[in-house]
C-alpha cells in the first residue's frame, strides 16, 4: 500500500475535465465545492473568471483535474476574445467536458455549446441549481434534454450548496476517464501559482464591493509575496482604465479599498492557514483591456 491507500497492482485513472458553460452558470462554485476548498474566485456577476484554473480532486482510485474556464459568450473587447479562446482551448485539450446548465436556462445555450465542441470531446450535462425549482419543473427540464441523449454520456442534476449529486457526478466522471498513473501528487489541491489564486481573491473583493463597470475594467497584479512562518506579506496593484475609477476604488477616506482588502485577506488567510498583511496600490492604465501588448505582459496570451 502507498499513501493513497492503493496497492501497487490497483489500476488508477487520471484526466483533465473542463468545466464549461455560459457566464455565471456556477462553474467556479462547483469546482470549489468538489475540492472542499476555495481556490477559484466566485461572483454573482457574469464573466468574473478570465483565465483557466484547476483543482485536483481525488475520488477513489481516480485523480480528476477540474479545469475552470471563462463562460462561453460573444466576443467583444480583446480581453473578451482571450476569455472565449481560453474556454475553447480547454474544451479541445481535455479528456472529458462537464457542461454546466442551470435548470432555469433554455436549451439555446446547450445547442450553442454542441456547435462549439468541434473536437467532439465526450461530455456530461450537469443540471445545476435544482434546489431553486419544483420537482415538476426539474423533471420537465430533464425530459427536454432527452432529444440530445445521443450527444452526452450522462445527465446529472446537482444542488451545489447542498452537495446534492456530487458523488454521482464524481462516479460518472471516473467511469469516463482513462487508466493512467496520477498526473500530480495526490496531496496537491491545484497546480496554480499562489500569486494567481491571491490575485483572484482580490478581484473577487472588487467584484463584491464595487458596482457598475469597474470590476470588468480592473485587474490585479501580485507584485511580491514575502512568506513568513506565521505571516505572509502580499503586495499587489489594482489596474483600472480611467482616472475617475481610481477614486471609486479607493473610496472616501480609503473605505472602499479597505473593504476590498479585508474581503481578500480573509480568503487568503483561510487558504494559507496564516495571518496575511495585504498592501494594495491602485494605478490607471488607459485602454488596457484593448492593449494586446499589455495584456500579454500581465498573462493574457491572446
Amino acid at each position: 500500500m502507498n499513501k493513497t491507500g492503493l496497492s501497487k497492482d490497483t489500476a488508477t485513472k487520471a484526466g483533465f475535465v473542463s468545466l464549461i458553460g455560459r457566464p455565471n452558470a456556477g462553474k467556479s462554485t462547483l469546482m470549489n465545492s468538489l475540492l472542499g476548498e476555495k481556490i477559484a474566485m466566485v461572483s454573482q456577476k457574469a464573466n468574473a473568471t478570465r483565465k483557466r484554473s484547476n483543482a485536483i480532486v481525488m475520488h477513489n482510485d481516480t485523480q480528476i483535474i477540474f479545469v475552470d474556464t471563462p463562460g462561453l459568450h460573444e466576443r467583444e473587447k480583446i480581453l473578451n476574445q482571450f476569455m472565449l479562446d481560453e474556454a475553447l482551448k480547454a474544451m479541445g485539450d481535455c479528456d472529458l467536458i462537464v457542461y454546466l446548465a442551470p435548470v432555469t436556462d433554455n436549451l439555446e445555450h446547450y445547442e450553442k455549446f454542441l456547435k462549439l465542441n468541434n473536437s467532439k470531446v465526450k461530455h456530461i450535462v450537469v443540471l445545476s441549481k435544482i434546489d431553486q425549482v419544483t420537482q415538476e419543473k426539474l423533471f420537465k427540464k430533464i425530459s427536454s434534454y432527452s432529444q440530445f441523449s445521443d450527444y452526452f454520456e450522462a445527465l446529472i442534476p446537482v444542488a451545489i450548496p447542498k452537495k446534492v449529486g456530487h458523488t454521482d457526478l464524481l462516479d460518472t466522471i471516473s467511469k469516463n476517464l482513462p487508466e493512467s498513473p496520477y498526473l500530480f501528487d495526490p496531496e496537491d489541491l491545484t497546480s496554480e501559482l499562489v500569486r494567481d489564486i491571491y490575485a483572484g481573491f482580490i478581484r473577487e473583493g472588487i467584484f463584491e464591493n464595487v458596482s457598475d463597470e469597474i470590476p470588468y475594467e480592473s485587474d490585479v497584479i501580485i507584485d511580491k509575496i514575502e512568506e513568513g512562518k506565521n505571516l505572509d506579506k502580499i503586495h499587489a496593484t489594482i489596474i483600472i482604465e480611467k482616472e475617475s475609477q481610481k477614486g471609486i476604488i479607493i473610496g472616501k477616506g480609503g473605505d472602499s479599498i479597505k473593504r476590498i482588502g479585508v474581503y481578500a485577506r480573509t480568503k487568503i488567510e483561510t487558504l494559507s492557514g496564516k495571518k496575511a498583511f495585504l498592501n494594495l496600490q491602485v494605478t490607471v492604465k488607459k485602454g488596457w483591456t484593448k492593449d494586446k501588448t499589455f495584456l500579454k505582459e500581465i498573462g493574457y496570451q491572446a
